[in-house]
């Protein structure tokens, strides 16, 4: 079965090349591996604990949301939506809360970092908190647990924040799985060696410092005039320079093949001027951000694009968010007065499920559709070699509702679908 990867993205701020080659770029990447169910969400309710400049935040959000479709997030390969498009999650957030002890949220890294700040500062310790800020936590375990993450890439200063996450599904489960497993509990997936790009002046590229290279922003006038910036040391065209240690040798490195990285060292070596160093690094990096930056300009200027695919992301990410809740909110008893009450009830509501039905066809293949109550043929599967196959996507379309790169061919509407795939999770 594929293994779900969850990250969020950060929605605050602008990109810089560095973003691209140390996070962008290799999450990208990784989403086109086979058996891997990738989720991308906008982490616009998380923006709002940081930033309370309405525009600024609208306008980064969107900026963000173009930049990695044009570095190559395929929409239609994974599920890239806003969070704050997906109701559900808010939601969970507070059946999560429900269970949440206070103590434990004392213990947040961040809430303790402003406590300390504010009391070395002479003020009362939450002078500074807000409950977003304090409640924060809990909002990303909802993130990750409304999709049953089994992955999360996260930097180390975040690892706390999932191991919260597993505690509080472990106490879900305690008290409403009744046997159940409602949460898969998350690992937290740490890059140890996430590529890091030195900026302009050799330091790690950081807006703080002031030595980014920008990725879109400024186009091309606006690399060039980054990459002049850069420091090197003061040897003349035609002096030996040592390319080892040099920031521009390493920021080339990050996109260079390896024959490009030795003839570039030996041509330094060989008494290539820096001048002229510069200029071929620029023209490696437009190589390949260029065509990105057409791309990405083209969605900012026409956002109903950019509109429409975190939509069709959102609608993907409701179809497993819908029947999920309704599931939790019957778990903790938040169900309709009309819910079966008797077990004559249960028994004529079981009777009127769709049904799955698995099959061997005369090519040797294995086979699974779904009927609707009523008999109407809801989704027809693709032949797999092996029966087993078949039973497990079965078993993952009852437990999860619709996925979208099931391996079927839907021949009713996705509303219907998801509706009669709700049903067996009710049960």
């Amino acid at each position: 079965m594929p293994q779900r990867v969850l990250t969020g993205i950060t929605t605050t701020g602008t990109l810089h090349l560095g973003n691209y080659v140390g996070a962008i770029r290799p999450a990208i990447a990784a989403s086109r591996a086979p058996g891997v169910e990738s989720f991308f969400f906008m982490a616009d309710f998380h923006a709002l604990i940081k930033c309370d400049e309405p525009d600024r935040l609208a306008h980064s959000s969107r900026a963000i949301a173009a930049t990695w479709l044009a570095a190559g997030l395929d929409a239609d390969r994974v599920t890239f939506y806003r969070q704050s498009d997906v109701p559900e999650i808010p939601e969970l957030t507070w059946l999560l809360t429900c269970v949440t002890a206070k103590g434990q949220m004392n213990r947040a890294h961040a809430y303790k970092a402003a406590v300390d700040a504010a009391v070395a500062a002479g003020e009362e310790p939450d002078a500074h908190v807000t409950m977003g800020l304090f409640s924060y936590p809990v909002l990303m375990a909802a993130d990750i647990l409304m999709f049953n993450a089994h992955r999360v890439p996260v930097g180390k200063d975040q690892v706390q924040h999932i191991e919260m996450t597993r505690d509080i599904a472990q106490r879900f489960n305690h008290l409403f799985g009744q046997g159940r497993e409602l949460f898969t509990l998350p690992e937290a997936q740490v890059d140890a060696e996430m590529e890091l790009l030195p900026g302009l002046d050799g330091r790690k590229m950081s807006k703080s410092y002031d030595n980014v290279i920008p990725l879109f922003e400024g186009g091309a006038q606006a690399l060039k005039d980054a990459v002049a910036r850069i420091v090197t040391d003061s040897k003349l065209p035609g002096e030996p320079k040592e390319p080892e240690g040099q920031a521009l040798v390493t920021i080339y490195d990050a996109f260079a093949t390896p024959e490009q990285r030795a003839a570039f060292r030996a041509a330094l070596r060989g008494g290539l001027g820096w001048g002229e160093a510069k200029q071929q690094l620029v023209a490696l990096i437009d190589g390949q951000i260029g065509p990105m930056r057409e791309r990405y300009a083209s969605l900012m200027a026409h956002p109903e694009q950019l509109e429409a695919v975190l939509q069709a992301g959102a609608a993907k990410a409701r179809a497993i968010a819908v029947p999920f809740l309704q599931q939790l909110r019957a778990a903790v008893g938040l169900r309709p007065y009309t819910a079966t009450a008797t077990a004559a009830t249960a028994k004529a509501s079981k009777a009127a499920l769709p049904v799955f039905k698995q099959y061997r066809e005369g090519d040797g293949r294995f086979y699974f559709k779904l009927l609707s109550a009523g008999g109407e043929l809801l989704l027809q599967s693709i032949g797999f070699e092996q029966g087993r196959e078949a039973g497990q996507w079965v078993a993952r379309l009852k437990r999860e509702g619709w996925v979208a790169d099931a391996p079927v061919q839907r021949e009713a509407s996705e509303a219907d679908i998801t509706a009669a795939l709700a049903a067996f999770q009710d049960d």
